[in-house]
């Protein structure tokens, strides 16, 4: 281990070099390319370093109860040694964390499809509801969001709604959400009172940059036709809206957010983008296209990954056996214990593969 680390901060240390040459600097891809690879390797290296220095006052400590012959001394070293020792392993386990293989795309930008499934319109409603907790999650974050497309109710919902996240470390934070999630709550709209269970589903990609997914134009259906919506002055009456099909993998994204044509082709071929490097890095992990597809489905109860029971104020994440008793404030953005959770089960699991 220690001599991945030490090969770790000796790249580290040669990047920091190649970013002071000019020729890098003139050059803003390679310059952002060694800018992003310095970012993830700082963490890792300032462990090692914190870790080196522990190991240096061991050392220290070890040297003066060998040779010291005051005993009140002897046991106040005896008594910092523990201490150390304990920094020690606990800089262990992180480091042993930090080297597990990294995820290329969590520093990322990243798109979040939700979409409404079983439960008409009040699934649409819990859609809504998804789509504000993460936006309150993202202005806690700091993290700036973009809707690139949607598709309202007339009743404040979302049949569909699709929306960039930009900001560092967005898709390590939101990538576990991907999944159906099920809410139990009596609807606006019933009189009678009763629990109603809906759905909706999350789907979470990194954003692709164009260079990673060669599209050619030949490949492209692309259809311009007028903008829908719940009805009033707000429709669009020209032809701006545009949807996309990319033929040889059938995936079709569509946008009518904005007036322009051009702007709603350059959103919709920015989430192609992203769903076709998902396809492609699920083949090339010899997984069935399908498979990495089967995030976007139709939001079936049986596939729940979280549970929003209302009358018991209770959310339950099914894939850790989580449960909080306190709703209302994360449907308000206060989601960092269950992402947390989520992280640190992954992480356990790595590991116990890495041992």
């Amino acid at each position: 281990m220690i001599e991945k680390l030490q090969s770790i901060e000796d790249r580290y240390n040669e990047i920091i070099k190649l970013l002071s040459d000019p020729e890098i600097i003139s050059n803003q891809t390679e310059y952002q390319k060694y800018t992003r690879e310095l970012s993830q390797l700082e963490e890792v290296v300032n462990k090692y370093r914190d870790y080196k220095k522990i190991e240096e006052e061991i050392a220290g400590v070890q040297d003066m109860l060998e040779e010291g012959s005051d005993q009140e001394l002897k046991e106040m070293a005896q008594d910092e040694l523990e201490q150390l020792k304990d920094r020690e392993e606990e800089l262990i386990r992180q480091l042993k964390v930090a080297l597990l293989p990294k995820d290329p795309h969590d520093e990322r930008n990243t798109i979040v499809e939700i979409r409404a499934g079983t439960g008409g319109g009040e699934a649409a409603l819990f859609a809504a509801d998804l789509f504000r907790m993460y936006s309150y999650y993202a202005e806690r974050m700091r993290w700036k969001i973009e809707v690139l497309n949607s598709n309202p109710t007339g009743i404040g919902g979302f049949k569909e709604i699709i929306f960039l996240v930009e900001g560092k470390g967005a898709y390590s934070r939101l990538k576990f959400e991907s999944g159906v999630h099920r809410v139990q709550r009596v609807p606006a709209t019933e009189s009678s009172g009763r629990i109603h269970t809906s759905a909706a589903s999350v789907v979470v990609l990194p954003e692709a940059e164009e260079v990673e997914v060669d599209i050619d134009p030949k490949d492209l259906k692309i259809d311009i036709f007028h903008s829908s919506g719940p009805g009033g002055q707000c429709v669009n009456k020209t032809a701006s809206a545009v949807r996309i099909t990319h033929l040889p993998s059938g995936i079709v994204v569509s946008c009518q957010d904005e007036r322009s044509q051009l702007k709603n082709k350059a959103r919709v071929m920015q989430v192609l983008r992203s769903r076709l490097l998902a396809v492609k890095e699920a083949e090339q992990h010899e997984k069935i296209t399908e498979e990495k597809r089967s995030q976007i489905k139709s939001g079936d109860r049986s596939e729940k990954i979280r549970t929003y029971n209302f009358p018991q104020n209770r959310v339950t994440d099914h894939r850790i056996n989580l449960t909080l008793y306190r709703l209302e404030s994360i449907l308000n953005g206060d989601i960092d214990e269950l992402i947390d959770s989520l992280r640190a089960a992954d992480q356990a699991e790595k590991l116990g593969q890495a041992a």
